[in-house]
């Protein structure tokens, strides 16, 4: 059975979370972790990106 709420928590964010990995650069894929930059901020990486080193 297909579940119901799948996805739920993203879709009030633009394009559903989707966009450009800027580590990676691929193109239409989740960005939902959040990775620390080196200027102390945070960016949005992919599912494989985010356990990579800076």
């Amino acid at each position: 059975m297909g579940k119901q709420r799948r996805g739920k928590g993203i879709r009030h964010l633009l394009r559903r979370g989707r966009g450009t990995c800027p580590s990676c650069g691929t193109t239409a894929i989740k960005l939902l972790y959040d990775r620390p930059t080196a200027d102390g901020g945070k960016t949005k990486v992919c599912k494989r990106c985010r356990h990579k080193s800076l």
